[in-house]
């Protein structure tokens, strides 16, 4: 069972990383994508059907730590705290800009919420990169400080940002297709960009695992008989709610639509 336990958590952080990773690098990279206000609407819509989604995946990721792993969540909680902070303000911030454009009168306040969405995207892949710099070390009971803190935040934060591309790049039309398709260049097929840094994306968490004491710090056994089942019985809905999503947005987005 601490097997299984630990492959659904790999499982559901690499699954948010690669697919969560695309709209926060594609929001991040958002006013350099859209330079007008119809432009902006036109980025913000290529991944507006996904997000939600998206980011049931973290939901998850966190309940099986929670649920499977408490020792170690609690080190997480109590080690990283100001990380955490910075990763849900982030994540509010940005989410709230998606939910309000669309809400408020005037070019001010859809100027405001696309700040938001920028900033917000900026404070959560800065927050992963600085978390994860931490779990390297194989010491979440510690923040990350100094340089390596820092390269780490700006490294990972960089990777999220050209996973946004390639996803850009496949997703949106005109003058953004244009500035998206410029830095991911034009040689292979659209979708390798996105194939490459999908893998990059997916092997971050499963590195920084690889440096936890995962077994270690697992449930007892008779919790873990409980959950792991449970858990195996919802991964396949989820999934195919995913899939399902992913099909029917699969077209390019040719008008600023937006949810």
């Amino acid at each position: 069972m601490e097997t299984l336990a630990i492959v659904l958590l790999a499982f559901f952080a690499a699954g948010w990383f690669v697919l969560a990773g695309a709209d926060i690098g594609t929001g991040m990279l958002t006013p350099w994508l859209g330079r007008s206000d119809r432009e902006r609407r036109l980025v913000l819509a290529s991944f507006a059907p996904f997000f939600l989604g998206n980011e049931v995946w973290l939901v998850a990721t966190v309940g099986v730590l929670v649920g499977c792993f408490p020792a170690l969540e609690g080190d997480l909680l109590s080690g990283q705290f100001p990380v955490l902070v910075a990763l849900l303000t982030g994540w509010i911030v940005r989410d709230a800009g998606l939910w309000s454009r669309g809400r408020g009168p005037g070019p001010r306040w859809r100027a405001a919420c696309d700040g938001a969405v920028t900033c917000g995207s900026w404070a959560v892949a800065l927050s992963w990169g600085w978390l994860l710099a931490a779990l390297l070390t194989g010491r979440p009971h510690d923040p990350a400080t100094g340089p390596t803190g820092v390269l780490t935040a700006l490294a990972v934060a960089a990777l999220f940002s050209a996973h946004g591309l390639g996803f850009a790049a496949l997703r949106l039309t005109g003058l953004p297709y244009e500035r998206a398709r410029r830095l991911v260049g034009h040689a292979g097929r659209p979708w390798q960009p996105l194939a490459l840094t999908a893998v990059l994306m997916g092997m971050l968490p499963l590195w920084a695992g690889t440096a936890l004491p995962l077994a270690e710090r697992a449930a007892a056994p008779g919790t873990l008989g409980l959950l792991v089942p449970a858990l195996l019985c919802v991964t396949p809905l989820l999934v195919g709610v995913q899939a399902w999503i992913w099909h029917t947005f699969r077209h390019r987005v040719t008008r600023p639509s937006y949810l």
